[in-house]
């Protein structure tokens, strides 16, 4: 007997820690989204307040959301650094009293984010689905490099080689050839 998952409780597991990281994302005193180079987190607050009211600090490896003399909304290291210099947060009013949007901008480009801050609960980067339209927009080189990196992804959760091992696998299949009096046996690919 396999001790595989069959499809459908693989599909059950999946649906559960999805509904668990749902959970544990819903019960967050924030909400937070992120494209593969920057991260938006929004903070609904009582109308009464104004920006002086508020106590928000960003560096590179930090990030500090409070109303002064409350417990922080957020206040802990962030994952990956940040630009701060292009990074920004605003107090915006909405219909429902107002939001402390905060716009960071990741300093490594190429990566997902698994929370905003290191204690906070973690999301399964590897279920991101980048939006297929946003790939569109991409330029040319920045697209190939973020299509290689899903493929590679799916590669190795399939546990088969990423385009770089191919890669190496097939110059070695090629020079195998031309080289058939060579012994292999005990060749390692590191």
């Amino acid at each position: 007997m396999s001790a595989e998952p069959t499809s459908e409780e693989q599909k059950k597991a999946d649906e559960e820690l999805k509904a668990k990281e749902a959970a544990e994302q819903a019960a967050l005193p924030y909400k937070w989204t992120q494209t593969i180079s920057d991260l938006d987190v929004t903070i609904t607050i009582d109308a009464k307040y104004k920006g002086r009211d508020l106590d928000v600090k960003l560096s590179k490896n930090a990030l500090k959301v409070a109303i002064k003399g409350q417990e922080p909304f957020i206040d802990g290291t962030l994952p990956h650094p940040i630009h701060v210099d292009d990074s920004t947060w605003t107090l915006e009013t909405t219909p429902s009293g107002k939001e402390i949007a905060v716009h960071l901008d990741k300093v490594n480009q190429m990566e997902w984010w698994p929370h905003v801050i290191t204690t906070a609960p973690k999301i399964d980067t590897t279920k991101i689905q980048p939006e297929n339209s946003k790939l569109g927009d991409l330029d040319g080189e920045t697209r190939g490099m973020v299509e290689k990196m899903m493929f590679d992804q799916r590669q190795k959760e399939a546990g088969k080689p990423t385009s770089d091992e191919q890669k190496k696998l097939d110059l070695l299949e090629k020079f195998k050839a031309q080289h058939p009096e060579m012994d292999f046996s005990n060749a390692k690919m590191g």
